[in-house]
C-alpha cells in the first residue's frame, strides 16, 4: 500500500497539477495586495486603491462563461489542454503590459489590466479545475486536489511575499515583468501535460453546454442537500477565520509574532495538513476523510476559545495555529475532492465552477457579522459558536451514502470497486 501511495505522490499527473496549480495561485494577488502596495507607494488615494478590490468580481461569476470552454474546442491540443494555453498566455501578456504603465498617472489603463487579469486568470481556474477532475483517476482526487490547492498557495506566496521582497530592490515595473515571466511554469506544464478527454462528448450546442449542466446535476439523489452541504461544511472555519488576526493581536501577540507564526509558519502548517490530508484520503476513502477532517477542523476552532482562556502564551500560540492550520489544509483537501466528485465530465468546467462560487458565499455573507459577534460574545463564546456552526455541516454526511450512487454521475468513470473505497469509504 505505501508503495502505491508513493507511485501516486510522485506520478506525472500528480505533478502536473502541482505546477498547474502554482501557475493559477500566481495571477490572484497580481490585482490584489501587491498591486495596493503598488499604489500605496505611487501615492494613489486610498478611495481608489479601496474601489479596485472590484476588479475580483471575474472570480465569482466565472460559471458565466464555463458553459463557452465546456462546447467550444480550440483547434490545437485539445478542449482542455488548447483553453488553458490560450488563458495562460493571454494572461502573461496582461501582466506583462502593468511594466509599461504607472499607477499614479493612469489609473484607468492599471484598472482595465487588472480586469483582464482576473478574467483570464479566472479562465484559467475553469479549465485546470476540469482538466485536473478529468486527468486524475477517482481515487486520486483526494491527493491530486491537495496538491493543486498547495500548489496554488505557492503561486500566491510568489506574486504576495516574494514580489514585495523585489519590490524594495527593483521598480515596480520591472517586478511585474518577472511575474508575467513566472505564468511559463504553466504554459510550459500545459505543454507537456498528457491528454485528458478520453471517449467524453462535449456538448453539441451552447444551449446545451449552459442548461444540460444544470439538470444533469439536479437529476442525482440529494441535490440541494448537497449543495447545502457545500455551503456548511467549512462554515466554523470561515468564521474563526476572519477573526483569527485581531484576536491574535487583541490578546497580547505583537505584530511581529503574528507574521512569524501565523503568516508565515501558519502558511506551511497548511500546505502540509494539505499533503497529509490527500495522502490519508487514499487509505480512508472521501466519506470517511470528511467526517475525520471536519471534527478535527472543529476542535482546532475550539482551541482558540482556549487559547483566550489562557492568554498570550508563545507556546500556546504555536500549538493553536499549527493545529488549527493542519486540520484547515486537511479539511480543504477532503472538500475539493468531494465537488470534483460531483462532477459529469461533459461538462467539468461549468459544474465546477458553479460548485466552487457556491464555496465562497459564506467568506463574504457569513464572515461578515463575525466583529459584531466577536464584541458581544467574547473571545471565548465566539469561538464556542464557531465550532458549533460547524455541526449542521457534518450531520449532513449522514446522508452521504444516499448521495453516492449520483455522486460521479458520468458512466464512464462508474464507481470504484469497494477495494478502492474512494467513494465507499469502506
Amino acid at each position: 500500500m505505501q508503495a502505491s501511495i508513493l507511485r501516486s505522490i510522485f506520478s506525472w499527473r500528480m505533478l502536473v497539477t502541482f505546477f498547474l496549480g502554482v501557475s493559477s495561485g500566481i495571477p490572484l494577488l497580481v490585482t490584489g495586495s501587491t498591486l495596493q502596495a503598488w499604489m500605496t507607494d505611487e501615492k494613489v488615494n486610498l478611495a481608489v486603491i479601496g474601489l479596485f478590490s472590484l476588479v475580483g468580481l471575474p472570480y465569482t461569476v466565472k460559471f458565466l462563461w464555463a458553459p463557452v470552454i465546456d462546447r467550444y474546442v480550440p483547434p490545437f491540443m485539445g478542449r482542455r489542454r488548447g483553453w488553458m494555453l490560450i488563458s495562460q498566455i493571454l494572461l502573461m501578456l496582461a501582466i506583462g503590459a502593468f511594466s509599461l504603465v504607472r499607477p499614479a498617472e493612469s489609473s484607468w489603463i492599471v484598472a482595465f489590466l487588472a480586469v483582464f487579469v482576473s478574467f483570464f486568470s479566472a479562465s484559467q481556474d475553469i479549465v485546470v479545475d476540469a482538466y485536473r477532475r478529468e486527468l486524475l483517476r477517482d481515487e486520486e482526487l483526494g491527493l491530486g486536489s491537495s496538491l493543486a490547492v498547495n500548489g496554488y498557495r505557492i503561486g500566491m506566496l510568489i506574486s504576495g511575499a516574494f514580489a514585495l521582497f523585489l519590490a524594495d530592490r527593483i521598480p515596480w515595473n520591472y517586478v511585474y515583468l518577472l511575474l508575467a515571466v513566472s505564468l511559463l511554469v504553466g504554459i510550459v506544464t500545459t505543454c507537456l501535460a498528457p491528454g485528458a478527454e478520453g471517449h467524453v462528448i462535449p456538448p453539441k450546442s451552447l444551449c446545451e453546454a449552459v442548461i444540460e449542466p444544470f439538470t444533469d446535476y439536479f437529476k442525482r439523489v440529494g441535490a440541494f442537500e448537497i449543495l447545502a452541504f457545500i455551503l456548511l461544511y467549512k462554515i466554523g472555519d470561515v468564521m474563526a477565520g476572519s477573526m483569527t488576526t485581531p484576536f491574535i493581536l487583541k490578546i497580547g501577540f505583537t505584530k511581529t509574532e503574528l507574521a512569524a507564526v501565523v503568516k508565515t509558519f501558519g502558511i506551511f502548517a497548511t500546505i502540509a495538513g494539505g499533503l497529509v490530508g490527500g495522502i490519508l484520503l487514499i487509505r480512508l476513502g472521501l466519506r470517511k476523510g470528511l467526517w475525520i477532517f471536519g471534527i478535527l477542523q472543529a476542535v482546532s476552532t475550539l482551541s482558540f476559545s482556549a487559547l483566550a482562556s489562557v492568554g498570550a502564551y508563545h507556546a500556546a500560540l504555536a500549538v493553536t495555529v499549527t493545529f488549527e492550520n493542519l486540520t484547515s489544509g486537511m479539511g480543504t483537501a477532503a472538500f475539493t475532492a468531494f465537488m470534483a466528485s460531483l462532477c459529469n465530465k461533459r461538462f467539468t468546467a461549468t459544474q465546477y465552477a458553479l460548485l466552487s462560487s457556491l464555496m465562497g458565499i459564506p467568506r463574504v455573507i457569513v464572515a461578515s457579522p463575525t466583529g459584531f459577534l466577536a464584541e458581544r460574545l467574547g473571545w471565548v463564546h465566539f469561538f464556542i459558536l464557531c465550532t458549533l456552526a460547524a455541526i449542521p455541516g457534518l450531520v449532513f454526511l449522514i446522508r452521504y451514502r444516499a448521495w453516492q450512487g449520483e455522486s460521479c454521475p458520468d458512466k464512464e468513470t462508474t464507481v470504484l470497486r469497494e477495494g478502492n473505497g474512494f467513494f465507499t469509504g469502506a
